[in-house]
């Protein structure tokens, strides 16, 4: 799959799928309102209506099911008729694994997706996740073919008109953002290095025309960042703080995404097993989230201020290593006693945090995070947690993730109650848990917000992706159509308004869509 593109076009046009196999996708009853007329010339002459016909009569999806209709050149599959209130319209993870078992083989390859236009997005980001980019198989480099796939979106139900340009390029790019994220996520360590991880900054800022601020290594010590240098400084490839600005004349607010950007997480001396350290070349999966999302937003025309920080350092082991019982300052003044150097994450993200607020001024700060194993006991594999200090944006998070597809489920936010757990009796806080049964993927985030402040009249969220982040070996990609989903609003962008909970439009047709899907759902 690594040297496959994908491309979204408004017609796929014609082909015999000898020559060009097909996979024709959707939710059956989405199926059923397909015009034999518009596949007829996609299909023919291997396969008639009668065919056609017949195939979707046979098809019972418990979730999902799926058909040849000639030899392995061309399937028809369906999509669950039915989702939970809590997962997502588009059956996205569905989605994804049906692209990879039933899309035919072939150089030249065709994806004929039906859906509503409001899980077009969705859809979009789920095909992209089946296209991991990174690959160091030996068969691989040997194949110099360069393979394409071909989406084109049939749309049903109300708003059923073609897919337009602008639609397209959104499709593209978000997918883009996809794929670059998995890709850096799934690199290992002795490839994606803090260094390499610059380097992949500086070409986004280079396409977008942004400049990044980076403040590395000894700068980083010498200002104050105490957490991303305590966690960094005994790696060969030294820490960093890196920061992309896009700052467009007429913005109104300025928003901040703080990502976690951990390329290799060894648990530092309080080192982690042989079985749990495998895989940490994923903790960089939320500044590589926000790196693909800022580059569609800022493509797509964000409107406000947007600034991407990305907290950049290798967990490593050695003389220079953080110890448990150091006190580091961080940039935010308060110090922390090291009582757990495998609990880091939190470390760099509340310096992180704490720039966008003093130095950024940022009125709306997200920080996105591996942050805990907990995680996954919390909410699960496929919902990332979000734990934030405004009803409105808790609510938000969970409806943008049923939009795009990166689901969502909410934490206890709860300070009062659960930040004693952090009481240090020779610092500010120490920073791990003292009972590690009382919600610790809430604590964990409480300990970020800790270093903005409680009180801080600003909007604060936190989204824990460690489980999410990967599906089995590969990385999914999460959180890029998230954060686009979730701040559509500021985009000029007609598809990311649709998908944002937060848009203007979106309760008259949030409404519309409820009444509309009820069949396929589950209340």
């Amino acid at each position: 799959m690594a040297n496959v593109g994908l491309q979204f076009q408004a017609s796929a046009g014609d082909a015999d799928p000898q020559t060009r196999p097909l996979l024709l996708l959707g939710q059956l009853h989405h199926l059923h309102r397909v015009p034999w007329s518009h596949v007829r010339g996609k299909l023919q002459p291997r396969v008639t209506e009668e065919l056609w016909q017949a195939a979707l009569s046979t098809l019972n999806p418990n979730p999902t099911d799926s058909c040849p209709l000639y030899l392995n050149y061309a399937t028809v599959a369906a999509l669950p008729s039915r989702v939970s209130r809590h997962n997502s319209p588009s059956a996205a993870h569905f989605l994804t694994r049906l692209v990879r078992t039933c899309l035919p083989p072939g150089t030249h390859r065709c994806i004929l997706m039906v859906c509503e236009r409001a899980d077009a997005f969705a859809s979009a980001c789920a095909l992209a996740r089946a296209f991991p980019l990174f690959t160091h198989r030996s068969g691989a480099s040997r194949r110099m073919e360069k393979k394409t796939v071909t989406v084109e979106f049939f749309l049903v139900g109300q708003d059923n008109g073609p897919v337009e340009v602008s639609t397209l390029q959104c499709l593209a790019n978000a997918t883009e953002g996809v794929r670059l994220a998995a890709r850096i996520v799934d690199t290992p360590c002795n490839e994606m290095n803090t260094d390499t991880f610059l380097e992949e900054i500086k070409k986004v800022g280079k396409d977008v025309g942004i400049t990044p601020t980076i403040i590395r290594d000894e700068e980083l010590k010498t200002r104050g960042f105490g957490g991303i240098y305590g966690v960094g400084k005994a790696a060969v490839h030294p820490p960093a703080l890196a920061i992309l600005s896009h700052t467009p004349d007429g913005a109104t607010q300025t928003i901040a995404w703080v990502g976690k950007g951990i390329v290799y997480d060894t648990g530092g001396l309080s080192i982690k097993g042989k079985t749990s350290m495998p895989g940490m070349k994923r903790d960089c999966g939320g500044a590589a989230a926000i790196l693909g999302a800022f580059r569609a937003a800022v493509k797509q025309g964000f409107k406000d201020n947007l600034h991407a920080v990305f907290c950049l350092a290798e967990n490593s082991v050695g003389p220079n290593a953080t110890r448990p019982d150091d006190i580091h300052l961080l940039y935010s003044g308060k110090t922390v006693e090291i009582n757990n150097t495998d609990a880091e994450g939190r470390l760099v993200l509340a310096d992180g945090v704490s720039y966008a607020c003093k130095d950024l001024g940022a009125d709306i700060i997200l920080d996105m995070a591996t942050l805990t194993g907990a995680q996954s006991i919390a909410t699960g594999k496929y919902h990332a947690a979000v734990l934030t200090n405004s009803a409105e944006w808790e609510a938000a998070c969970v409806k943008a993730g049923r939009k795009c597809g990166d689901l969502v489920h909410p934490l206890v936010y709860c300070p009062e109650l659960h930040f004693s757990e952090f009481t240090s009796a020779v610092a500010d806080m120490k920073n791990s848990v003292a009972d590690r049964d009382n919600s610790p993927s809430s604590c964990a985030g409480l300990f970020i917000a800790s270093h903005i402040g409680f009180d801080w009249p600003g909007v604060w969220v936190h989204v824990d992706i460690a489980a999410p982040v990967h599906a089995g070996e590969r990385a999914t990609g999460f959180g890029v159509a998230l954060l686009l989903a979730l701040f559509g609003r500021a985009s000029e962008d007609p598809l990311l308004n649709l998908v944002s909970p937060l848009g203007c439009e979106v309760d008259a047709q949030e409404e519309d869509s409820e009444r509309d899907s009820k069949r396929r759902r589950l209340v």
